[in-house]
């Protein structure tokens, strides 16, 4: 169970240094024209080692290069503001976060003068945070394999959506922001090298109705290749109530990588299943920290109860690679050439 002093810093479990407390926020703009704004405003702090790595993006397009996008913005040695304190900080780069509310009301924005950037919305929450390590929110809590590098980095894991409200400005252009997304706030060991992947997705209709969903994927068919999916967490949110996910599945068609269209089955703790269909909007190469790529794509889903039309939605889905992994993903293909 979350409660609100998880929204703060966590005494380490473990003596290894690289010990990661983290914030994301990630939302969309636009989504209703021909250039939606997908947005991302990530902290990873390394209390101790005294530093946090942050990034800021801002992406409308289909690139796979991260400067081919509208904005992006990574540095990974900022000092931890001291006294610490992760429910209202600001960072050097031009972050701010403070939690109004924890766990209720997030107050973010972020300035790049140079870039002519401003960002700032509320984030008001939809529902209590969802605890993957709690077997009373998530079905799928029991037997977790904490041999992973995912594992390891989300020991102390939820996700949460909410309604974002504010507005954006680039390059002279202002956009307002209202729509429904997740974020989410882990803690744990967060190794520089991964070994596991992880795909990250959601898909909000209204804020009456979304669906947040961690899976399980391959590289065995490479970059173009089709990906089956697993399901390892998640929830809907239905008329007003939270539900644990307990089964799911699905598969990513892919282009160098990224999910270009993504068709998915879950089934609910009420045995409701749902399906959920997206096609890519734009795409993006984020990288959170060095040693992975979050392959991440911002769609357009439809959602809906099995057998029943579905409705349209938004919402990202971030696929995540380590570096070694990427390598001989590539090394296969020019081995075959």
């Amino acid at each position: 169970m979350i409660r609100p002093e998880d929204a703060q810093f966590h005494a380490p479990t473990s003596d290894d240094p690289l010990w990661a407390e983290t914030n994301y926020f990630g939302l969309y703009a636009g989504q209703d024209t021909d250039t939606p704004m997908n947005i991302g405003l990530y902290g990873l702090f390394r209390e101790p080692l005294g530093v946090v790595g942050s990034t800021v993006s801002v992406n409308s397009r289909k690139v796979i290069a991260p400067w081919e996008a509208d904005y992006w913005e990574s540095q990974e040695h900022l000092v931890v503001p001291q006294p610490s304190n992760l429910i209202d900080y600001e960072l050097a780069n031009g972050l701010k976060v403070v939690a109004t509310d924890p766990h209720k009301i997030w107050d973010v924005s972020y300035s790049d003068p140079a870039a002519d950037l401003e960002i700032r919305f509320r984030y008001t929450a939809l529902h209590e945070p969802f605890d993957i390590n709690d077997p009373d929110q998530d079905p799928l809590a029991a037997g977790r394999d904490m041999d992973k590098t995912w594992g390891h980095a989300y020991a102390g894991h939820f996700d949460q959506s909410g309604h974002y409200e504010g507005e954006i400005r680039l390059r002279g252009v202002t956009t307002p922001i209202d729509c429904v997304s997740t974020m989410d706030h882990s803690w744990g060991v967060r190794a520089e090298r991964q070994t596991s992947r992880l795909s990250w997705m959601h898909a909000h209709v209204s804020p009456d109705l979304f669906v947040h969903g961690l899976f399980d994927f391959t590289t065995e068919n490479g970059p173009d290749g089709d990906s089956p999916l697993r399901l390892t967490h998640g929830y809907v949110f239905d008329g007003g109530t939270l539900y644990g996910l307990k089964a799911g599945s699905g598969l990513t068609r892919r282009s160098r990588l990224y999910p270009e269209h993504i068709q998915i089955t879950v089934t609910d703790e009420r045995d409701q299943s749902w399906d959920v269909e997206g096609h890519a909007l734009t795409t993006f190469p984020w990288q959170s920290q060095p040693g992975v790529v979050g392959h991440n794509s911002l769609l357009r889903w439809t959602l809906g109860r099995s057998g029943e039309s579905g409705q349209t939605g938004y919402g990202e889905c971030m696929d995540f690679i380590g570096l070694g992994e990427l390598g001989d993903v590539y090394h296969r293909v020019n081995a075959g050439a």
